[in-house]
């Protein structure tokens, strides 16, 4: 498809102009100043070349070509080549650029389209405007991306581009709200644009001068207006992103600076808030790639809860597998998308857009995505990755502290938490249950497998290890979402319980130990059994961390004195 810089006839703020890309060369249609005025604030240091092609000599045109051959020549020594359709266009080309407009023969390029030989032009095509412009008036038949492209420029009749119009064709055509000679009259033309589309040409309307009374014309002629080229936001429009920009930064750094509770999520929440703010989408997700696990699961995510899914599914699991960004503006027709989101909350995702993000060994560990452009012209596959660029590579650097943090918190063998996941939490998530009269209450259990150094010395370190993580599993699979347990060290672990009294802790430790006991553990090429001791305390705010582990401590020592294989309180 074709994007336009503008889309309005002479009399319009925006002339009609329009782009796009083939390889790194960057095709104009036409270039009015309104066109120059928004190039000059773009980098096209990135393309090879600039073609121009003139339809005819208007000054809503042809008003910006001079000064984008200077700003071009001057600015970013990028070649540019201006296409006449015919010789007698070039001519009046050549000397309105080098009389009028002062441009040096040696700034550019003029040659007519015959001239040029590139894939994506297959003819100028002659058509009737004006009468004092008569043989001097051209539309286009183009190639862009793969598909036949009219483009009518100002033209008061279709009939020259008839032929091309084949099914699966784009025809960009000028349409006028005023009934006059030398424009195609809406009222006139429904009848005509209907036809084109029930035969399977895709219609979309430019030059356009009352866009309201157009639409009302064209309403049921399946017609679409003309894509105007996204991040071509008015000043008032990018003035309202930035200063949003602006907002959820400084939330994400007082937030942060001051954020007691240790909560790494909160970070990932402004973060994909800032990517959401940035592209304009309705919706916006940052996903953690758990490989151990094969699974990819949401670390924050707007309008949704965590959502967890194994990583061989979905379009953020197709952007990781790939290891390039996904973008489509029609997902319900791609194979790799899940419906079952949407067919369980009533939403309609109509464009999706993923970046994947990497470490800084550029190892891929997560992935960015937005959901619905606002402006339901779906995403850009360049101009949108290239805005949240920033964004994803702050959440890979954030992503990656996060993992490292969370590595350092848990077992490599059991895979529970350690110690200093422990103290972790206990800074964060359980810190109210420090605070003496809070009115909370919370119990924890200490226990030990009973005489694992005969585990070891019977059967090898590697029947140890075996042991150990079966044990750290099973005890983990009796956790509640409020609870957890941590290897303490060695073959001992701790179970902390929120919320829940002594009797309640004792119970769930029994439940423990009876389950443990009728296990038979394959270890290292062997069948064990193995028992459990259980301290349980009643965790008093009033004492340290550290004295209420002894109390827990005490209370295992007394099961493991009185014979093993019990819980004690």
């Amino acid at each position: 498809m074709l994007s336009f810089l503008g889309r309005g006839s002479a009399f319009a703020d925006e002339h009609n102009s329009a782009y796009f890309v083939a390889d790194k060369d960057l095709v104009l249609l036409d270039c009015p100043m309104s066109t120059f005025e928004k190039l000059k604030r773009r980098d096209l240091s990135s393309f090879d070349h600039v073609y121009v092609l003139v339809t005819h000599t208007h000054g809503d045109h042809i008003g910006g070509i001079g000064l984008l051959v200077d700003w071009l020549y001057f600015a970013s020594d990028t070649k540019i080549t201006v296409v006449a359709p015919s010789d007698r266009v070039r001519d009046d080309l050549k000397f309105y650029l080098k009389n009028l407009e002062g441009c040096s023969d040696t700034w550019f390029e003029l040659v007519t389209a015959e001239e040029l030989d590139k894939d994506w032009l297959f003819c100028p095509v002659p058509t009737s405007h004006t009468e004092e412009l008569s043989g001097k008036c051209f539309g286009y038949c183009l190639t862009v991306d793969g598909n036949r492209t009219v483009y009518t420029g100002d033209s008061n009749t279709l009939a020259p581009f008839e032929e091309y119009l084949t099914e699966g064709a784009y025809l960009y055509t000028e349409m006028s709200s005023n009934k006059t000679p030398v424009h195609m009259y809406c009222c006139d033309m429904a009848d005509k644009i209907k036809e084109l589309t029930s035969r399977g040409v895709h219609v979309f309307l430019m030059h356009m001068d009352d866009e309201d009374k157009i639409a009302e014309a064209m309403k049921d002629t399946g017609a679409e207006f003309a894509p105007v080229e996204q991040g071509g936001e008015s000043m008032e429009d990018c003035g309202k992103i930035l200063n949003g920009i602006y907002d959820i930064t400084d939330s994400l750094y007082t937030d942060m600076c001051m954020n007691d509770r240790k909560d790494h999520n909160l970070l990932f929440s402004y973060l994909t808030e800032l990517g959401k703010t940035i592209v304009d989408a309705d919706r916006a997700s940052f996903w953690k790639w758990d490989k151990r696990k094969g699974q990819i699961w949401t670390m924050s995510a707007t309008g949704v809860d965590k959502i967890v899914i194994p990583d061989s599914t979905g379009l953020v699991g197709k952007a990781l597998r790939s290891k390039k960004t996904v973008i489509t503006n029609d997902p319900y027709s791609d194979p790799d998308f899940n419906k079952n989101v949407d067919l369980q909350t009533g939403y309609t995702t109509k464009s999706v857009l993923v970046l994947p993000v990497a470490d800084i060994n550029g190892s891929f560990i997560g992935a960015l995505q937005l959901i619905n452009k606002n402006d339901d012209r779906g995403f850009d596959e360049k101009v949108d990755p290239k805005k949240l660029s920033l964004a994803a590579l702050v959440c890979g650097i954030a992503l990656e502290s996060e993992t490292f943090l969370e590595e350092s918190h848990h077992d490599k063998l059991t895979g529970l938490k350690n110690r200093m996941g422990f103290y972790f939490d206990f800074g964060g998530k359980y810190k109210d249950y420090l605070i003496p009269d809070s009115g909370k209450t919370m119990s924890v259990f200490i226990c030990d497998i009973d005489k694992f150094k005969r585990v070891n010395d019977t059967y090898g370190h590697n029947a140890g290890d075996d042991v150990l993580a079966f044990t750290a599993n099973l005890i983990e699979s009796f956790c509640a979402d409020d609870q957890n347990v941590y290897r303490w060290g060695g073959e001992e672990f701790v179970f902390v319980m929120p919320d829940t009294d002594l009797a309640g802790a004792a119970a769930k430790a029994e439940e423990i130990r009876v389950k443990l006991m009728g296990s038979s553990i394959e270890a290292d090429g062997n069948v064990i059994n193995c028992t459990m001791s259980f301290g349980c305390t009643f965790f008093d705010p009033s004492k340290s961390i550290e004295e209420n582990i002894s109390n827990a401590d005490e209370k295992l020592y007394t099961a493991k004195e009185t014979g093993r294989n019990r819980v004690c309180t």
